[in-house]
């Protein structure tokens, strides 16, 4: 198994022949940024890049096994000390099985809605939790485990708990109880009455009854789906709550849009300041409301499209450039992390209540079947599975290339404004790596115009040496990230290149 596609591999004569012909056809703006010697903002963590699963993946043993070293080698690349956040909507279906001989427990009676999972419940075992364990040990990742609430009793939910920790042991970075609670009014909860006091109260009940099974468990809340208004009424209650639980991390999640039907989920919606404008809202809330508690934020699920993600955007070079994008901007807003969901068509499927909407609009438009099966399943997967083979898709790459801010320190300075006050659609921003040195990240974002920019680094001198991540176009299923081999050296402190339009520069001094 391996992480590369033969997707992934283009002639360089071809390759050359459409960059030639989308160069031609591009126009240029110019832009000046002054780069700082040294970094005052956010320090990234080493393990801010992360994804996310289904916990209904533990069901296939063989699945989080360090035995599928495709998925090991797979996430591997994308970090070298990501976070694994298991949860989704099929979390709320499982039940705790320490032994075989355990009985399924009574479940409640839930509604069918379009886009939930149907009720099929299914056991998470002693002997997954157990595979899970040596898959981190042998990947080098953590791991956030989340525990149903929807359909679950705080005495299982203890049992659980105690059972992970004992397992995962320092590879366990919190729990998480309970999937997209905003969403439970939908198909778990009464509509008339669900909201935050309810979920509180449910929560607390379980969280406790972990804590005490578990005297040194961590946890992270609420992990809406979209109710970021929800953070701000638990920051405000939190004071009054007596025998808190130790939460040490706020979370939500953040799909760009969607299902796939959806036409205004396109590309250029994707990548637009607008989009980011809107993130960048979010996170001014988020992180107010973990101000008031005390704690930091992380983004715990999401991706380009929900319900599976949509061909065409999910699965193609454009959802790099916006991962990249959307990473490096929680990164400067003091994120903890992102995690982007991904998995099994099945897992995903079961989900979203047994189908990926992307799948009917492709056979809508009377793709067949074979060429169907060609997409990865689901769309926005970072890591795709066609039979035994485990792929990289472009939004992994993404989330690679932003990754290499990992342990850095971001500097502070808005690097943006200037970019797109020069009419380019494009982002930038600087960190000071834990060795010290200065690194800048361009995100050429633009259909059509390059940017040729000049990077003031002031009394710094040396050389620059390019990292560039591309494709042929931004509708290509195939990306690269390709380093020079050479370092130019600065010239009175100052750098002059071009970013080519879709594309993404990372250069360092070295």
């Amino acid at each position: 198994m391996t992480t590369q596609s033969r997707r992934q591999f283009l002639s360089s004569a071809a390759f050359t022949i459409a960059a030639a012909r989308l160069t031609a056809q591009s126009t240029s703006a110019h832009a000046t940024l002054s780069i700082p010697a040294h970094a005052t903002g956010p320090r990234v963590p080493t393990d801010f890049i992360g994804l996310s699963y289904e916990v209904q993946q533990l069901v296939d043993l063989s699945f989080f096994s360090p035995a599928n070293t495709g998925l090991v080698n797979s996430l591997k690349a994308i970090s070298p000390n990501g976070v694994l956040r298991l949860g989704g909507n099929t979390s709320e279906f499982e039940y705790w099985k320490p032994t075989p001989d355990s009985p399924e427990p009574p479940h409640p009676v839930t509604r069918i809605v379009e886009g939930e999972p149907k009720p099929n419940y299914y056991a998470v075992t002693a002997e997954s939790i157990r595979n899970l364990n040596a898959f981190l040990e042998a990947s080098g990742w953590k791991c956030i485990y989340g525990i149903g609430m929807g359909t679950n009793a705080p005495g299982r939910a203890a049992a659980e708990a105690e059972y992970v920790a004992k397992t995962l042991g320092p590879r366990l970075q919190y729990f998480q109880i309970g999937n997209e609670a905003d969403l439970f009014s939908s198909h778990l909860r009464d509509p008339k009455t669900w909201g935050v006091k309810p979920y509180l109260d449910e929560w607390l009940a379980i969280a406790r009854a972990v804590q005490k099974s578990v005297p040194g468990a961590k946890f992270g809340m609420p992990d809406v789906a979209s109710r970021i208004d929800w953070l701000t009424q638990i920051a405000d209650a939190w004071p009054g709550i007596a025998d808190k639980p130790n939460v040490t991390t706020l979370s939500h999640h953040h799909y760009f849009g969607g299902p796939a039907t959806n036409p205004d989920v396109n590309i250029p919606n994707l990548l637009s300041p607008k989009n980011m404008a809107r993130v960048q809202k979010t996170a001014d809330l988020a992180n107010a409301a973990a101000v008031k508690m005390g704690v930091p934020v992380r983004m715990t699920e999401g991706n380009t499209c929900y319900r599976g993600g949509k061909p065409g955007v999910s699965d193609v070079y454009a959802s790099a450039l916006w991962s990249a994008n959307y990473s490096l901007l929680l990164a400067a807003n003091r994120y903890t992390g992102v995690n982007l969901h991904g998995g099994t068509y099945q897992a995903v499927a079961n989900g979203l209540g047994g189908s990926l909407p992307g799948d009917g609009m492709l056979a809508a438009q009377g793709v067949s079947a074979e060429d169907i099966a060609k997409h990865p399943h689901p769309f926005y997967s970072p890591i795709a599975t066609f039979g035994s083979e485990c792929v990289l898709e472009p939004v992994a790459y993404g989330l690679i290339f932003a990754g290499s801010f990992a342990g850095a320190t971001m500097h502070g300075e808005d690097l943006t404004s200037p970019l797109q006050a020069a009419g380019v659609n494009a982002v930038a921003y600087a960190a000071q790596l834990a060795d010290g040195r200065t690194s800048v990240i361009v995100l050429n974002k633009d259909a059509e115009k390059d940017l040729d920019l000049t990077l003031d680094f002031g009394p710094q001198s040396g050389a620059v040496q390019t990292e560039n991540m591309r494709a042929p176009a931004l509708e290509s299923r195939e990306t690269h990230i390709v380093s020079s081999k050479l370092a130019e050296r600065l010239r009175g402190g100052k750098h002059t290149l071009t970013v080519p339009h879709a594309t993404a520069l990372r250069l360092t001094l070295v």
